[in-house]
């Protein structure tokens, strides 16, 4: 099992045991292997994803829950609901966000459910009607700094459906400036300029 962390693009692996995917990023020679768990060696492992020169780090300990609970101490954790939205033409939504193709998804509000949340943030960035929460995906994460704090968030993200979506209306102060409907002949050149994190979302969907 593992739990996969981007530091911007770059994937962090925590891990209890080298799976396939890991193997392919152990054996670039700008990824940071380490194996002997410590306070310190979580402190080291977070400063070399932070140098521009490292392309993946992997941190491996027999009891993962150990090691990713010394690793959610180092940041402040935010929560998030997102969703892969699926209409009636076997098409799926995406959004154009500062240049770069995202799904909606947003902050989960205080005494909120976090599937509450997923659909709610996709209706205001949307505009979308009659969304169905179909389930669970994934769990995504990803770290900024924001006000001298290091933030850690957690997305929830759920495959969601629309088989009558009515008239988009893309939420402009979240500088969201194109909706899309994308069928999987589209998807490769939507996944070419967008995050990491939306292409495990989409690859949850499609595989």
């Amino acid at each position: 099992m593992y739990i996969k962390i981007y530091f911007n693009d770059k994937p962090l692996f925590l891990c209890n045991e080298m799976t396939d995917e890991i193997r392919v990023y152990a054996h670039h020679d700008d990824a940071v292997l380490i194996d002997e768990f410590s306070h310190p060696a979580v402190n080291s492992m977070i400063h070399e994803m932070r140098q521009p020169k490292v392309h993946a780090g992997i941190f491996i300990h027999h009891d993962l829950e150990e090691l990713r609970k010394a690793f959610w101490k180092k940041f402040v954790l935010v929560k998030a609901g997102g969703g892969l939205i699926r209409n009636g033409e076997e098409k799926y939504l995406f959004m154009l966000r500062r240049g770069i193709w995202d799904l909606p998804k947003g902050k989960l509000d205080p005494g909120e459910t976090i599937e509450h949340c997923a659909i709610r943030e996709v209706i205001e960035e949307t505009g979308i009607e009659g969304v169905i929460l179909e389930g669970p995906l994934l769990l995504t994460y990803h770290t900024y700094d924001e006000s001298g704090k290091h933030i850690l968030k957690e997305t929830h993200w759920f495959k969601m459906s629309a088989p009558a979506p009515g008239e988009l209306t893309p939420q402009l102060e979240e500088q969201i400036t194109e909706l899309r409907w994308v069928d999987t002949t589209g998807m490769q050149e939507v996944l070419r300029h967008t995050f990491p994190s939306v292409r495990d979302v989409v690859k949850a969907v499609l595989q």
